[in-house]
């Protein structure tokens, strides 16, 4: 049935399965209620092009998500053109499906002029037959249009939003979107799909009015229309439309709230982290560790040109959970931009400390010259067997001193290669 299924008045004896297609026409309200029949329920959703708040969920572990990528045998992907609203524009892209004994589309989303767009459509090629459908027109009178232009009776169906979901008439293989600039990415690639669905070559084209600046959004929607054409590409779309959107507050009816309170990606990191938790999964976090160092130790721009590339690698290391990750990102920098400086190698010295001294339970490592001290804190628990180990192993002289907590100083020798990594070496021999 349609979403009326969802209403409180209905109600299913013993429900295991709730399969949801065309899932991007179901709004918040829809969703909340799906959320409250769905606890005890195995769901399927369905959707070409997935609203941002179902994607970012799918793309966080929050729900699984699979792809069907592979197309029906003998289709081509329709070919996609933004055009200005021009007579010849539209008489050419309507008389070249005619003359292969094709049928167009020619959408129109304002019901108050359609009748007055077909009229015009018209007077332009007045040796073609048109036909005009909408919501508003009496469901009888719908019926009888729709077969009548399924039959061959009518070559240009002029119609609104009604023909997105659907329609498969294979005979046509050309549709014209008026105002192609007021139009949602899934809508537009939703309407896309009503053509192209025989072994024939589709037409796709988008008209904007001539002359007029379009927004932003609007020119990057109608780029990703334009640059995503292939065939089951409509996850790329969700993901397009996922960034110029916002993926919202999953949480609630709200389309924003805790992602505002908080920022976005801690909000992600949050939302993964309980997800991972919830299934049972082992959430590895970075060590809680504070390195207090009196070097530079940062990536110059003369190392990385690119500022997105440096802010990836900062957060990458920031957030290492094991020395091994800091060797693996160390390999990759030096394979992609060569041989790092001093700042860089401080950089990552101080990322391998802060994993050592992890292992260790510390929660500070301060340098005052060639001194070092290791703060470790009162919650965690040192036996006199892990001091007299830590003693065996290491390289230099250990202090201990024990007042809320354990202090552990150590002073790192000249000439071995600076402090940083004479303290990397002392770290690493007493926290394995």
């Amino acid at each position: 049935g349609t979403h009326r299924l969802l209403s409180k008045d209905v109600h299913l004896k013993n429900i295991g399965l709730l399969i949801i297609d065309e899932e991007q026409r179901f709004g918040v309200r829809h969703k909340e209620l799906i959320k409250k029949i769905r606890r005890n329920i195995d769901v399927l959703s369905m959707s070409a092009t997935p609203i941002p708040r179902s994607l970012n969920m799918s793309l966080l572990g929050a729900r699984d998500i699979s792809f069907i990528n592979t197309p029906p045998l003998d289709r081509y992907s329709v070919h996609t053109e933004v055009v200005p609203f021009e007579e010849k524009y539209i008489i050419e892209a309507v008389m070249r499906e005619i003359d292969r004994e094709g049928q167009v589309f020619f959408v129109h989303n304002r019901v108050q002029s359609i009748d007055s767009m077909a009229s015009n459509l018209r007077k332009l090629m007045p040796n073609v037959t048109f036909c005009v459908v909408h919501g508003q027109l009496p469901e009888r009178e719908l019926e009888k249009r729709m077969d009548d232009f399924n039959h061959g009776k009518y070559q240009v169906l002029v119609s609104s939003m009604i023909i997105e979901n659907g329609l498969d008439i294979p005979n046509v293989n050309t549709i014209i979107i008026n105002r192609a600039d007021t139009f949602g990415l899934s809508q537009l690639y939703q309407l896309r799909g009503r053509v192209g669905r025989s072994n024939i070559r589709a037409f796709a084209y988008l008209l904007i009015p001539p002359g007029t600046p379009l927004s932003k959004i609007a020119r990057l929607r109608l780029r990703t229309i334009e640059e995503f054409a292939e065939l089951g590409a409509g996850f790329n779309i969700a993901m397009r439309d996922l960034e110029l959107r916002g993926a919202g507050n999953i949480l609630g009816t709200q389309q924003s709230g805790f992602i505002s309170a908080v920022g976005f990606d801690l909000y992600c990191d949050l939302l993964d982290e309980t997800v991972s938790e919830f299934r049972g999964k082992k959430v590895e976090k970075p060590p809680d560790v504070e390195v207090h160092i009196q070097r530079d130790a940062y990536l110059p721009e003369e190392y990385i040109a690119d500022a997105q590339q440096r802010v990836l690698f900062y957060r990458r290391i920031s957030e290492t959970v094991s020395p091994d990750d800091v060797t693996a990102i160390e390999e990759e920098l030096i394979d992609r931009y060569g041989r790092p400086d001093e700042a860089v190698l401080n950089l990552i010295e101080t990322a391998y400390i802060r994993n050592y001294a992890g292992l260790l339970g510390a929660s500070e490592v301060s340098f005052n010259n060639n001194d070092v001290s290791i703060y470790v804190p009162e919650s965690i628990e040192v036996t006199r067997k892990n001091v007299e180990n830590m003693v065996k192993k290491s390289p230099v002289k250990l202090h201990f001193s024990f007042n809320k907590g354990m202090v552990i100083n150590f002073s790192v020798p000249e000439n071995t290669g600076g402090p940083l990594t004479a303290a990397k070496k002392v770290l690493r021999a007493v926290a394995t």
